[in-house]
């Protein structure tokens, strides 16, 4: 038996099973919807179309516990420097936000490109600098989704965008090699003139 196929349709907030709105995938008995909004906040449902969900989603998939995301954020408990996260999301149907407890603090973009790059752009007295391109992966381990992050700059920025990664992830083997297995003779494969002779206690000199 198949999973079920679930969409999302923004202009109602809710999700069905008809085809309306944007796809989500196949859904099996315990699999979740994941709801990342605006706000930093997020939150993991259940696929049941009497679901309803509130504006300021900025994104709605399937959940993955395993996939890595990439954050980076105005902290305000950091004096509003530019911070960089990764990390896991849990399952939870309690809304949680990994921009922290201060809210004024901001998020700027949200990646889950396994080797992301983010380019910042500076402004005000440091406008002279030329933008700087962050490998995100190799900037900042992946940790908790309440740990601070990893501070990007003190220089003024006037924005942070996502760009294009120059690694990807390797592709999985959909054919692995087989193994040679050594497979003993059976009993039967051997001649038959060495059978009889098994059978009637004649020994061979060939």
């Amino acid at each position: 038996m198949g999973g079920r196929m679930v969409w999302f349709d923004p202009d109602v907030l809710r999700i069905n099973y008809d085809g309306r709105g944007n796809f989500l995938g196949e859904f099996f008995a315990d699999d979740l919807i994941l709801v990342i909004q605006e706000n930093g906040e997020f939150y993991t449902t259940s696929f049941d179309s009497g679901n309803h969900y509130q504006d300021g989603i900025k994104i709605i998939e399937k959940f993955d516990e395993n996939k890595i995301w990439s954050a980076a954020l105005y902290d305000e408990e950091q004096q509003g420097f530019p911070y960089l996260k990764r990390f896991p999301l849990e399952a939870s149907n309690k809304k949680q936000s990994f921009l922290g407890d201060n809210p004024a603090s901001r998020l700027i973009l949200i990646s889950d490109t396994v080797y992301p790059r983010f380019e910042a752009t500076f402004g005000g007295k440091d406008v002279f600098r030329e933008p700087a391109v962050i490998d995100v992966e190799e900037f900042i381990g992946m940790k908790s989704f309440k740990a601070k992050g990893k501070r990007i700059t003190t220089y003024e920025i006037t924005g942070i965008r996502e760009i294009e990664p120059v690694r990807f992830p390797e592709p999985e083997d959909e054919n692995p090699p087989q193994q040679d297995i050594d497979i003993e003779p059976e009993e039967d494969d051997k001649p038959l003139n060495e059978i009889i002779d098994e059978i009637t206690g004649q020994q061979r000199l060939f």
